[in-house]
């Protein structure tokens, strides 16, 4: 690896044994909230899906005990984990903090991607529409979460920013342009 692209960091194992027996339904809701919310707040995310917009997409964050089902449905998101492995049109599968660096165009996909950091099977024209769509988003996870807790907006993006801070796993985009 060069010298100028930055490690991926990797969600600590003592953490992810603690998420192996906790119920998933929690997270299956929230993520199903918070994906309704961006299809509301981004239309054209789900409309740039194109041909793709019904596919199943696995998305593998390989240092948890779970993955991440997400089915478009033409702009009425449902989100679930589920644990093990799940059956989908495309896989895309690395390190949390690589996923969520995609997100916020902190990384460059291609580069994931040929570091071997990032694996895509399945459709990679499915998954190629996918990083497409978010990219023109420009998400941040971390501000919609905030917008969606209320009084508790303030606490919540101080938090995330240290835990940002402390971890080098983007919950926010940066300032800056892409990184990798």
């Amino acid at each position: 690896m060069p010298q100028d692209m930055p490690l991926i960091p990797i969600f600590p194992p003592v953490l992810a044994r603690i998420f192996a027996p906790l119920p998933l339904l929690p997270l299956s809701l929230s993520l199903t909230a918070y994906s309704k919310r961006v299809a509301n707040k981004h239309p054209g995310l789900f409309r740039r899906l194109g041909e793709h917009d019904h596919a199943r997409y696995i998305l593998d964050p390989t240092d948890l005990p779970f993955v991440i089902c997400l089915e478009p449905k033409g702009g009425t998101p449902r989100v679930f984990a589920i644990r093990g492995s799940a059956e989908g049109d495309a896989r895309i599968a690395g390190p949390l903090a690589a996923l969520l660096g995609l997100v916020h165009g902190a990384f460059d996909g291609d580069a994931l991607f040929f570091s071997r950091d990032l694996v895509i099977e399945g459709d990679t024209a499915a998954a190629l529409a996918l990083r497409n769509a978010v990219d023109d988003a420009e998400l941040d996870i971390s501000e919609e979460i905030a917008a969606m807790s209320g009084p508790f907006a303030q606490p919540l993006q101080r938090l995330f920013a240290f835990i940002q801070g402390r971890s080098g796993v983007f919950l926010s985009r940066p300032e800056e342009a892409t990184l990798w």
